[in-house]
């Protein structure tokens, strides 16, 4: 088994690895995806962003009022109030399903696609947060915001995919809106979304595996397969209690 986080800037192309990963056998799970989930009405995460933000954030349809939430997270400076919540519950949930990927194939790859690995780390020590190492059942991993703070050392390999600024403000642009004006706002989100993530350069110094995304899929896709037998062989020697060093 091998255990993989899959990380990079906003809209660097990770969803693009991700895809090739899962293409070529390893089992992805999508931090936004689950983050969203989380977030719908009836879940513990909902009923803590109103409790805490108000009920300003739901919208007419009872769901949350994304934009409002955005809003008061990158502009109003509340994003770390708005993580403090979400990301226990994530990364729990990533732990949950790592678990049942492996009870089902020991010899798995299991990917955790997010933006933010290395931007969970610094934010939960920046919180102060215990840094008291978790061990046991599962269900032990969700009892204390600690995980946060040292949960990169469950993962076994990071890969982190970088790109230039400039062609990931205008991937983020083209995806969210068609028109030059909703562009034009869409590229100021960007930058500001970009402001609160750590630096490719810095990411990349603490990566095992760094792919580079220039714009061209078919070059990154290449990449991608160059890179997924070592992921096999190194899931090979977990099987085998060999040493990953």
């Amino acid at each position: 088994m091998l255990r993989v986080g899959l990380t990079g800037g906003l809209s660097s192309g990770k969803s693009t690895v991700a895809a090739a990963l899962r293409s070529l056998g390893a089992k992805v799970i999508e931090a936004d995806e689950l983050g969203r989930a989380l977030m719908e009405p009836g879940q513990a995460v909902f009923s803590s962003i109103v409790a805490h933000f108000g009920r300003d954030v739901v919208g007419p349809d009872g769901r949350l009022n994304r934009a409002r939430l955005a809003q008061l997270a990158f502009q109003d400076g509340r994003l770390q109030e708005l993580n403090a919540i979400v990301h226990p519950a994530v990364i729990a949930a990533q732990w949950r399903w790592m678990d049942e990927v492996f009870a089902h194939n020991p010899a798995a790859v299991a990917v955790v696609e997010s933006a933010l690995i290395f931007e969970v780390e610094r934010d939960a020590r920046a919180r102060g947060e215990s840094e008291t190492e978790l061990a046991g059942a599962p269900s032990d991993r969700s009892s204390s915001l600690g995980l946060l703070a040292h949960w990169l050392r469950r993962l076994d390999r990071i890969i982190v995919v970088t790109a230039p600024d400039e062609l990931k403000i205008a991937r983020y642009a083209a995806r969210v809106s068609l028109t030059e004006a909703g562009r034009a706002a869409a590229a100021a989100d960007a930058r500001l979304r970009l402001a609160h993530q750590i630096p490719d350069a810095v990411k990349a110094a603490r990566a095992d595996y760094v792919l580079k995304n220039t714009g061209d899929k078919a070059t990154l896709y290449a990449q991608v397969e160059a890179l997924w037998p070592s992921l096999q062989a190194e899931s090979n020697k977990f099987l085998r209690n060999e040493s990953l060093e």
